[in-house]
């Protein structure tokens, strides 16, 4: 089947500074959705069943099981709208607006509530610094729906370019989804092998999580908006176990580098905006990232890999 051609000015210029403040908010408001999903799905290998997805319009849960029934919570960032719905056809919408984050979780519950839902959650936000118990978060309460736009337009071309490179991979991966605690997208190759048990240690995060999520070797990558710490928006490359020579290994593009700081290589978002071809900025560092840490650890990469733009039919005409 033919793709339409992708047309140059899709990739939007993220606003940077000018937003961390609504940035910090949006991602506290994901985590409680989130957590939700955490309460009452059952678990997936590597918390895979916490996680968010990128829509047409937004974020979603997707389904998540209740009873007999299903909820699904939408962030509808074209409407500017939270959606919480169950699959007996019960909606209650309400306006993405400025708002501290201890509204935001009241009115959620509620919400959830009055649908039927008795869920609680672990009320204190993950990977965080100085977190501050989500009723009790008053300082939170920025919401700028031009920024929240074009970060979720940026967030929705690079899960287009994930879910092109996440194709040509048949061994073990993940979805491409975006996790609340990190606030990252990210799609995870795995070489079937198992991993050294990981250390741990990542702040706000149980280090029992981190040492099942780390469990089997991988070679992951994302897209990460910043923070007020470090309000440029980067895309990134890590393996778990790091092979030897890996940091120094030659990367594409020329603007990508080795980051000690995260132990991971980093190309700038700017960087593949403003490129000539965004798409193939990007997936050239996609590729050369993986293919160093797959290289490198002795992945049997022609037993897991298959060519861009496989079929196993013949499309007619």
């Amino acid at each position: 089947m033919k793709q339409p051609s992708v047309l140059p000015n899709v990739w939007p210029k993220l606003p940077n500074t000018e937003w961390t403040d609504a940035l910090a908010t949006l991602h506290l408001w994901t985590q409680i959705v989130g957590k939700v999903r955490l309460e009452l799905s059952p678990w997936l290998n590597h918390s895979w069943q916490t996680t968010l997805y990128v829509t047409s319009r937004g974020l979603t849960t997707s389904a998540i099981p209740y009873g007999g029934k299903t909820l699904q919570i939408d962030f509808d960032f074209v409407d500017h709208k939270l959606l919480v719905a169950t699959s007996d056809g019960l909606i209650v919408p309400s306006q993405l607006r400025p708002q501290t984050v201890a509204d935001f979780y009241r009115d959620l519950m509620a919400a959830l509530a009055s649908l039927g839902i008795d869920v609680s959650i672990h009320t204190m936000p993950n990977e965080i610094e100085d977190p501050v118990p989500f009723p009790e978060d008053v300082v939170h309460s920025s919401y700028e729906p031009e920024q929240v736009d074009l970060f979720w337009r940026a967030l929705g071309q690079s899960a287009r370019v994930f879910e092109a490179f996440r194709a040509r991979f048949i061994g073990k991966c993940s979805p491409v989804h975006l996790f609340w605690g990190s606030f990252d997208l990210a799609v995870t190759r795995f070489s079937g092998r198992p991993a050294p048990k990981h250390p741990g240690g990542i702040p706000y995060l149980p280090d029992v999580v981190t040492v099942e999520a780390y469990s089997k070797e991988v070679s992951s990558c994302g897209f990460w908006p910043g923070n007020a710490s470090a309000p440029d928006p980067i895309f990134y490359s890590y393996a778990y176990p790091v092979p030897e020579g890996f940091a120094e290994h030659r990367v594409k593009p020329d603007s990508a580098f080795w980051l000690a700081d995260l132990g991971e290589f980093v190309l700038p978002y700017e960087a593949v905006r403003t490129s000539d071809d965004p798409d193939a900025t990007l997936t050239s560092f996609l590729e050369s990232t993986y293919e160093a840490a797959a290289d490198l650890a002795n992945w049997d990469r022609a037993g897991i890999e298959r060519p861009a733009g496989y079929t196993p039919y013949q499309p007619e005409g």
